[in-house]
């Protein structure tokens, strides 16, 4: 029987294999979701670098938000990694869900992302 941390590495590259596939050279827009925390990350694979980065531990969204592990603090991270990308001038991403489900605080994060102006 496989563990947890197994099956979710296992989703984890099945996604990002299919993302590969459709991305054609688009930029990766990719997602972390721990207990207490969300962290966004908009990457070049082709250069291997971060280009921009958001996530609840931020002073300007530990600030605004009451708690950092609901989904209004994933939205306000979503906001703050459009705004920072659009900056660096990424207007396109592909979306890097990781190994979670898109529901809850992962969902939010790409809708405030994409009210924000980024496309996906």
């Amino acid at each position: 029987m496989n563990t947890a941390r197994e099956l979710f590495e296992r989703r984890r590259s099945r996604n990002r294999v299919a993302l590969r596939k459709n991305s054609s050279g688009r930029l990766r827009l990719s997602v972390h979701r721990s207990s207490k925390h969300i962290y966004a990350q908009v990457i070049d694979d082709g250069k291997g670098c971060t280009l921009a980065a958001a996530s609840t531990l931020d002073a300007g969204v530990k600030s605004t938000v009451k708690s950092t592990s609901n989904s209004a603090a994933a939205a306000a991270v979503g906001k703050l990694i459009a705004e920072r990308a659009k900056a660096s001038g990424v207007e396109t991403v592909v979306f890097d869900r990781g190994g979670y489900i898109f529901h809850g605080r992962v969902k939010a994060l790409a809708d405030a992302a994409r009210e924000a102006g980024l496309k996906f």
